[in-house]
Protein backbone atom coordinates (compact mmCIF):
# COMPACT_ATOMS: atom_id res chain seq x y z
CA UNK A 1 0.00 0.00 0.00
CA UNK A 2 1.13 3.63 -0.88
CA UNK A 3 1.36 6.19 1.56
CA UNK A 4 0.70 9.35 -0.03
CA UNK A 5 1.46 12.63 1.96
CA UNK A 6 -1.18 15.15 1.31
CA UNK A 7 -0.92 18.96 2.73
CA UNK A 8 -3.41 21.50 3.66
CA UNK A 9 -6.15 18.21 3.18
CA UNK A 10 -8.42 20.11 5.08
CA UNK A 11 -9.31 22.85 3.20
CA UNK A 12 -10.96 23.43 0.17
CA UNK A 13 -9.58 21.66 -2.47
CA UNK A 14 -7.68 19.43 -1.28
CA UNK A 15 -10.47 17.66 1.02
CA UNK A 16 -11.92 17.17 -2.31
CA UNK A 17 -9.06 15.50 -3.15
CA UNK A 18 -8.45 13.25 -0.25
CA UNK A 19 -12.16 12.26 -0.36
CA UNK A 20 -11.84 11.33 -4.36
CA UNK A 21 -8.35 9.69 -3.90
CA UNK A 22 -9.54 7.33 -1.04
CA UNK A 23 -12.92 6.53 -2.68
CA UNK A 24 -10.88 5.48 -6.13
CA UNK A 25 -7.80 3.90 -4.84
CA UNK A 26 -7.96 0.82 -2.52
CA UNK A 27 -4.24 0.59 -2.23
CA UNK A 28 -4.15 4.12 -0.97
CA UNK A 29 -3.28 5.41 2.16
CA UNK A 30 -3.15 9.13 2.82
CA UNK A 31 -1.31 10.98 5.64
CA UNK A 32 -3.42 14.16 5.77
CA UNK A 33 -1.14 17.12 7.47
CA UNK A 34 -2.77 20.72 8.14
CA UNK A 35 -2.48 22.62 10.98
CA UNK A 36 -6.54 23.75 10.77
CA UNK A 37 -5.61 27.54 10.36
CA UNK A 38 -8.90 29.52 8.85
CA UNK A 39 -9.43 27.73 5.40
CA UNK A 40 -8.63 23.99 6.69
CA UNK A 41 -11.55 22.10 9.04
CA UNK A 42 -12.36 18.64 10.22
CA UNK A 43 -15.63 19.15 8.67
CA UNK A 44 -14.56 19.04 5.44
CA UNK A 45 -13.33 15.11 6.00
CA UNK A 46 -16.31 14.06 8.09
CA UNK A 47 -16.93 11.36 5.17
CA UNK A 48 -13.70 9.47 5.87
CA UNK A 49 -13.58 10.19 9.62
CA UNK A 50 -13.43 6.47 10.25
CA UNK A 51 -11.58 5.22 7.37
CA UNK A 52 -8.11 3.72 8.66
CA UNK A 53 -6.67 4.53 5.12
CA UNK A 54 -6.69 8.05 6.10
CA UNK A 55 -4.51 9.20 9.31
CA UNK A 56 -4.81 13.17 10.23
CA UNK A 57 -2.00 15.11 11.67
CA UNK A 58 -2.74 18.61 13.17
CA UNK A 59 0.79 20.21 12.32
CA UNK A 60 2.61 22.64 9.97
CA UNK A 61 4.37 22.09 7.01
CA UNK A 62 6.95 24.44 8.43
CA UNK A 63 8.07 22.07 11.60
CA UNK A 64 10.54 20.24 9.99
CA UNK A 65 11.10 17.65 12.91
CA UNK A 66 7.40 17.09 12.10
CA UNK A 67 7.46 16.67 8.18
CA UNK A 68 10.93 14.29 8.66
CA UNK A 69 9.16 12.05 11.25
CA UNK A 70 6.24 11.23 9.05
CA UNK A 71 8.20 10.60 6.31
CA UNK A 72 9.90 8.00 8.62
CA UNK A 73 7.25 7.03 10.21
CA UNK A 74 5.03 6.07 7.42
CA UNK A 75 7.48 5.30 4.78
CA UNK A 76 6.30 8.35 1.92
CA UNK A 77 6.07 7.55 -1.18
CA UNK A 78 5.04 10.86 -2.61
CA UNK A 79 3.36 14.10 -1.82
CA UNK A 80 0.74 16.28 -2.82
CA UNK A 81 1.24 19.63 -1.48
CA UNK A 82 -2.28 21.83 -1.35
CA UNK A 83 -1.10 23.68 1.55
CA UNK A 84 -0.89 27.44 1.28
CA UNK A 85 -2.23 30.64 2.71
CA UNK A 86 -4.17 31.71 -0.52
CA UNK A 87 -6.67 34.56 0.50
CA UNK A 88 -5.97 37.54 -1.84
CA UNK A 89 -6.79 40.55 1.00
CA UNK A 90 -5.13 38.34 3.37
CA UNK A 91 -1.82 38.94 1.71
CA UNK A 92 -2.34 42.61 1.45
CA UNK A 93 -3.14 43.00 4.96
CA UNK A 94 -0.56 40.47 6.40
CA UNK A 95 1.66 38.77 3.54
CA UNK A 96 4.65 37.46 6.23
CA UNK A 97 2.36 34.54 6.48
CA UNK A 98 2.06 33.78 2.72
CA UNK A 99 6.16 34.54 2.59
CA UNK A 100 6.54 31.58 5.52
CA UNK A 101 4.13 29.13 4.39
CA UNK A 102 3.91 29.19 0.70
CA UNK A 103 8.01 29.87 0.39
CA UNK A 104 9.66 28.16 2.98
CA UNK A 105 6.91 25.75 3.96
CA UNK A 106 7.18 24.63 0.26
CA UNK A 107 11.17 24.49 0.99
CA UNK A 108 10.90 22.63 4.00
CA UNK A 109 8.42 19.61 2.14
CA UNK A 110 10.81 19.59 -0.97
CA UNK A 111 13.69 19.34 1.19
CA UNK A 112 12.59 16.56 3.36
CA UNK A 113 11.46 14.56 0.32
CA UNK A 114 14.97 15.05 -1.35
CA UNK A 115 17.51 14.00 1.31
CA UNK A 116 14.62 11.09 1.92
CA UNK A 117 14.17 10.18 -1.33
CA UNK A 118 17.49 10.91 -2.65
CA UNK A 119 21.12 9.77 -2.39
CA UNK A 120 23.09 12.73 -4.25
CA UNK A 121 21.73 15.05 -7.10
CA UNK A 122 19.85 12.68 -9.84
CA UNK A 123 20.46 9.75 -7.28
CA UNK A 124 17.24 7.76 -5.98
CA UNK A 125 17.72 5.76 -3.01
CA UNK A 126 17.02 2.37 -3.61
CA UNK A 127 13.24 1.65 -4.63
CA UNK A 128 12.51 5.39 -4.60
CA UNK A 129 12.77 6.19 -8.39
CA UNK A 130 9.38 6.26 -9.03
CA UNK A 131 8.44 8.80 -5.96
CA UNK A 132 6.61 11.94 -6.69
CA UNK A 133 5.86 15.27 -5.33
CA UNK A 134 2.86 17.11 -7.12
CA UNK A 135 3.07 20.98 -6.26
CA UNK A 136 -0.75 22.74 -6.92
CA UNK A 137 -0.25 26.03 -7.74
CA UNK A 138 -2.65 29.14 -9.11
CA UNK A 139 -2.84 31.23 -12.27
CA UNK A 140 -2.57 34.48 -10.61
CA UNK A 141 1.50 33.83 -10.87
CA UNK A 142 1.64 35.00 -14.38
CA UNK A 143 0.15 38.24 -13.36
CA UNK A 144 -3.24 39.85 -15.76
CA UNK A 145 -4.46 39.43 -18.90
CA UNK A 146 -5.71 42.06 -21.39
CA UNK A 147 -9.44 41.72 -23.17
CA UNK A 148 -8.01 38.78 -25.17
CA UNK A 149 -5.42 36.14 -24.72
CA UNK A 150 -4.67 32.77 -22.24
CA UNK A 151 -2.53 31.47 -20.10
CA UNK A 152 -0.22 29.20 -20.87
CA UNK A 153 2.73 26.94 -19.74
CA UNK A 154 5.15 29.21 -21.43
CA UNK A 155 3.59 32.65 -20.12
CA UNK A 156 6.30 34.46 -18.21
CA UNK A 157 5.25 34.58 -14.65
CA UNK A 158 4.39 38.38 -13.63
CA UNK A 159 2.98 38.16 -10.25
CA UNK A 160 0.88 41.38 -8.81
CA UNK A 161 -0.01 40.39 -5.11
CA UNK A 162 1.81 39.50 -2.13
CA UNK A 163 -0.02 35.88 -2.80
CA UNK A 164 0.68 35.25 -6.04
CA UNK A 165 4.55 36.36 -5.49
CA UNK A 166 4.63 33.67 -3.10
CA UNK A 167 2.96 31.32 -4.95
CA UNK A 168 5.69 32.14 -8.18
CA UNK A 169 8.25 31.61 -5.64
CA UNK A 170 7.01 28.36 -4.34
CA UNK A 171 6.73 27.38 -8.09
CA UNK A 172 10.34 28.28 -9.05
CA UNK A 173 11.51 25.80 -5.93
CA UNK A 174 10.23 23.24 -7.38
CA UNK A 175 11.46 23.76 -10.88
CA UNK A 176 15.06 24.49 -9.09
CA UNK A 177 14.09 20.45 -7.13
CA UNK A 178 13.84 19.21 -10.71
CA UNK A 179 16.94 20.97 -12.51
CA UNK A 180 19.35 21.17 -9.63
CA UNK A 181 18.24 17.51 -7.73
CA UNK A 182 16.17 15.69 -10.08
CA UNK A 183 13.35 15.16 -8.16
CA UNK A 184 10.56 13.65 -9.79
CA UNK A 185 8.03 16.99 -9.63
CA UNK A 186 5.31 18.12 -11.40
CA UNK A 187 3.69 21.17 -11.10
CA UNK A 188 0.03 22.14 -11.47
CA UNK A 189 -1.72 25.93 -11.71
CA UNK A 190 -5.50 26.33 -11.94
CA UNK A 191 -7.66 28.41 -12.14
CA UNK A 192 -10.42 29.48 -9.75
CA UNK A 193 -11.61 26.91 -8.24
CA UNK A 194 -15.61 26.93 -6.59
CA UNK A 195 -17.86 24.49 -5.13
CA UNK A 196 -18.81 22.29 -2.14
CA UNK A 197 -16.36 22.95 1.08
CA UNK A 198 -15.00 26.29 -0.48
CA UNK A 199 -14.35 28.85 2.60
CA UNK A 200 -16.81 31.00 3.07
CA UNK A 201 -15.38 34.37 2.66
CA UNK A 202 -14.07 33.64 -1.20
CA UNK A 203 -16.55 35.18 -3.60
CA UNK A 204 -19.00 32.74 -4.53
CA UNK A 205 -19.39 31.64 -1.04
CA UNK A 206 -19.88 35.50 0.06
CA UNK A 207 -23.01 35.57 -2.32
CA UNK A 208 -24.77 32.91 -1.12
CA UNK A 209 -23.97 33.52 2.38
CA UNK A 210 -25.09 37.43 2.09
CA UNK A 211 -27.96 36.42 -0.09
CA UNK A 212 -29.67 34.41 2.39
CA UNK A 213 -28.79 36.60 5.34
CA UNK A 214 -30.70 39.18 3.58
CA UNK A 215 -27.47 41.38 3.54
CA UNK A 216 -25.22 43.06 0.68
CA UNK A 217 -24.01 41.36 -1.80
CA UNK A 218 -20.15 42.87 -1.94
CA UNK A 219 -18.76 43.12 -5.41
CA UNK A 220 -15.48 44.58 -6.04
CA UNK A 221 -15.24 48.19 -7.85
CA UNK A 222 -17.26 47.79 -11.40
CA UNK A 223 -17.91 44.19 -10.88
CA UNK A 224 -16.00 43.63 -14.09
CA UNK A 225 -13.24 41.40 -13.52
CA UNK A 226 -13.19 38.04 -15.28
CA UNK A 227 -12.19 34.72 -14.12
CA UNK A 228 -11.82 31.51 -15.32
CA UNK A 229 -14.03 29.13 -13.36
CA UNK A 230 -13.49 25.70 -12.85
CA UNK A 231 -15.33 23.02 -11.03
CA UNK A 232 -13.26 21.53 -8.06
CA UNK A 233 -14.34 17.87 -8.72
CA UNK A 234 -12.60 18.83 -12.44
CA UNK A 235 -9.59 20.14 -10.60
CA UNK A 236 -9.26 17.66 -8.18
CA UNK A 237 -9.43 14.77 -11.55
CA UNK A 238 -6.80 16.64 -13.75
CA UNK A 239 -4.76 16.50 -10.67
CA UNK A 240 -5.39 12.81 -10.17
CA UNK A 241 -4.11 12.30 -14.01
CA UNK A 242 -1.19 14.99 -13.47
CA UNK A 243 0.01 12.80 -10.68
CA UNK A 244 -0.37 9.59 -12.35
CA UNK A 245 0.54 10.07 -15.82
CA UNK A 246 2.37 13.74 -15.90
CA UNK A 247 6.02 14.04 -17.15
CA UNK A 248 8.59 14.60 -14.50
CA UNK A 249 9.56 18.18 -14.38
CA UNK A 250 6.25 19.56 -16.28
CA UNK A 251 3.63 22.43 -15.54
CA UNK A 252 -0.56 21.79 -16.77
CA UNK A 253 -2.47 24.49 -16.05
CA UNK A 254 -5.61 22.92 -15.35
CA UNK A 255 -8.84 25.37 -16.70
CA UNK A 256 -12.44 25.32 -16.97
CA UNK A 257 -12.83 27.57 -20.19
CA UNK A 258 -15.35 29.26 -18.01
CA UNK A 259 -15.03 32.88 -18.31
CA UNK A 260 -17.17 35.18 -16.27
CA UNK A 261 -17.21 38.76 -14.19
CA UNK A 262 -17.51 39.39 -11.08
CA UNK A 263 -21.14 40.87 -12.16
CA UNK A 264 -22.26 37.46 -14.07
CA UNK A 265 -21.73 35.39 -10.75
CA UNK A 266 -23.85 37.67 -8.96
CA UNK A 267 -26.59 37.43 -11.28
CA UNK A 268 -26.17 34.07 -12.11
CA UNK A 269 -26.39 32.83 -8.46
CA UNK A 270 -28.85 35.68 -7.68
CA UNK A 271 -31.34 34.03 -10.00
CA UNK A 272 -31.05 30.83 -9.47
CA UNK A 273 -31.70 31.78 -5.64
CA UNK A 274 -34.87 33.13 -6.25
CA UNK A 275 -36.57 30.20 -8.18
CA UNK A 276 -34.67 27.38 -5.47
CA UNK A 277 -35.19 29.65 -2.10
CA UNK A 278 -37.55 32.85 -3.06
CA UNK A 279 -37.32 36.17 -0.62
CA UNK A 280 -40.13 35.89 1.60
CA UNK A 281 -40.43 39.67 0.59
CA UNK A 282 -41.28 38.70 -3.32
CA UNK A 283 -37.90 40.55 -4.19
CA UNK A 284 -35.17 39.28 -6.02
CA UNK A 285 -32.00 38.97 -4.62
CA UNK A 286 -30.82 40.82 -6.94
CA UNK A 287 -31.59 44.16 -5.33
CA UNK A 288 -29.02 43.35 -2.58
CA UNK A 289 -26.33 43.37 -4.72
CA UNK A 290 -23.63 45.89 -3.71
CA UNK A 291 -20.56 47.42 -5.16
CA UNK A 292 -17.72 48.07 -2.67
CA UNK A 293 -14.20 49.55 -2.76
CA UNK A 294 -12.12 47.68 -5.39
CA UNK A 295 -9.49 45.29 -4.06
CA UNK A 296 -5.59 46.95 -3.98
CA UNK A 297 -4.04 46.03 -7.46
CA UNK A 298 -6.75 43.65 -8.26
CA UNK A 299 -5.85 41.88 -12.04
CA UNK A 300 -8.56 42.35 -14.56
CA UNK A 301 -8.80 39.02 -15.86
CA UNK A 302 -7.68 35.32 -15.88
CA UNK A 303 -7.83 32.93 -18.60
CA UNK A 304 -6.27 29.49 -19.24
CA UNK A 305 -5.58 27.52 -22.06
CA UNK A 306 -5.65 23.97 -20.78
CA UNK A 307 -4.35 22.38 -24.15
CA UNK A 308 -1.60 20.82 -22.91
CA UNK A 309 -3.70 18.50 -20.08
CA UNK A 310 -5.94 18.15 -22.56
CA UNK A 311 -3.98 16.68 -25.46
CA UNK A 312 -1.48 15.00 -22.80
CA UNK A 313 -3.39 13.58 -20.46
CA UNK A 314 -6.59 13.41 -21.79
CA UNK A 315 -8.50 15.70 -19.08
CA UNK A 316 -11.96 17.60 -19.60
CA UNK A 317 -14.09 19.53 -17.53
CA UNK A 318 -17.09 17.24 -17.10
CA UNK A 319 -18.75 20.11 -15.72
CA UNK A 320 -20.06 23.75 -17.68
CA UNK A 321 -20.18 26.66 -14.93
CA UNK A 322 -24.00 26.77 -15.23
CA UNK A 323 -24.45 22.95 -14.12
CA UNK A 324 -21.29 23.22 -11.65
CA UNK A 325 -22.68 26.82 -10.15
CA UNK A 326 -26.04 24.59 -9.73
CA UNK A 327 -25.18 22.13 -7.97
CA UNK A 328 -22.57 24.74 -5.87
CA UNK A 329 -25.76 26.74 -5.11
CA UNK A 330 -27.63 23.50 -3.92
CA UNK A 331 -24.97 22.52 -1.69
CA UNK A 332 -24.69 25.88 0.33
CA UNK A 333 -28.44 25.58 0.44
CA UNK A 334 -28.39 22.31 2.33
CA UNK A 335 -25.34 24.02 4.33
CA UNK A 336 -27.03 27.36 5.44
CA UNK A 337 -30.65 25.87 5.96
Amino acid sequence: MKSILVTGGAGFIGSNFVLYALGKYSDYKIINLDLLTYAGTLENLKEEATNPRHIFIKGDILDRPLVEKIFQDYNISDVIHFAAESHVDNSILGPEAFIRTNVLGTFTMLDVARKYWMEAPFKFKEGKSENRFLHISTDEVYGSLGETGLFTEQTPYAPNSPYSASKASSDLLVRSYFHTYGMNVVTTNCSNNYGPKQHHEKLIPTIIRSALGGKPIPIYGNGKNVRDWLYVLDHVKGIDLAFHHGRAGQTYNIGGRNERNNNQIASTICGILDQLKPRLDGKSYHDQITYVQDRAGHDKRYAIDASKIESELKWKADETFDSGIHKTVKWYLEKYR
